[in-house]
């Protein structure tokens, strides 16, 4: 893979591309208010960064990272990633999505639900329970001893495959947590998701964000992920 589309320039895409560039790849970040928008962070990532449309970013990305809000996924042009591998952080805040009524009854998970609004056969959810801050702090590169591992969920093996690829380029080793159905299970409030990736995962939550990152290594995850219970996502607090 040469270029990694990136369709969101907020912290998680951000911060997907900083890696991207550190990895040497190419990168080509989008965004809904315009290439003219993007100049200062293009600027920041150097000679592999380009800015351009949504249509740019999912045309000559070889995979493209979709890092916008669940409610905004239907905005975007019909078919704008269909063929694509799509690697997507969505998470679902009612308070900010507003209430859908198959995500609050669980009758699909928000992946499942992107996923078909995309019309995406190649679709993978990952970064969706790490902080922007964490990716660039935990991320080793591949043979590291110290490698932190992010969890993947998906309904295609083949598409896995190549995300795993590109997570470990991007320097993260991954679990697979299973289908799309599973995703929940890395999902905010689960034992998968941020606190995992801080050294004490037990403090305050007043303290959390003065505490370090620490290593989150597979086996943890795994144990974060076989630990997790479905909450409840009408309550769930953004």
């Amino acid at each position: 893979m040469a270029t990694l589309g990136i369709i969101g320039s907020g912290n998680i895409g951000s911060a997907v591309a900083r890696l991207a560039v550190t990895a040497d790849l190419d990168v080509v970040i989008a965004n809904s208010r315009g290439p003219e928008t993007l100049q200062d962070l293009v600027a920041e990532l150097g000679p592999r960064a380009r800015a351009g449309t949504l249509e740019e970013a999912a045309s000559l990305g070889d995979a493209v990272v979709l890092s916008i809000p669940l409610k905004a996924v239907k905005d975007l042009p019909d078919g704008l990633l269909a063929g694509k591998l799509v690697l997507d952080t969505s998470n679902y805040y009612p308070s900010r999505d507003g209430r859908i009524e198959e995500l609050v009854n669980s009758t699909v998970t928000s992946s499942e639900l992107i996923r078909d609004q995309l019309g995406a056969g190649q679709y993978v959810k990952v970064f969706n329970n790490i902080t922007a801050a964490h990716i660039p702090a935990l991320a080793r590169p591949e043979g590291a001893p110290e490698r932190s591992a992010l969890p993947i969920a998906g309904d295609d093996a083949a598409a896995k495959a190549e995300a795993d690829a590109i997570i470990s380029r991007l320097g993260f080793d991954t679990v697979d947590a299973g289908t799309l159905a599973d995703s929940w299970r890395f999902e905010p409030e689960t034992p998968a998701y941020g606190r995992i990736y801080f050294s004490n995962p037990n403090v305050p939550d007043e303290q959390l964000m003065d505490t370090p990152p620490g290593q989150t290594p597979a086996e943890q995850v795994r144990a974060a992920l076989d630990a997790a219970t479905r909450v409840n996502v009408a309550e769930r607090r953004f």
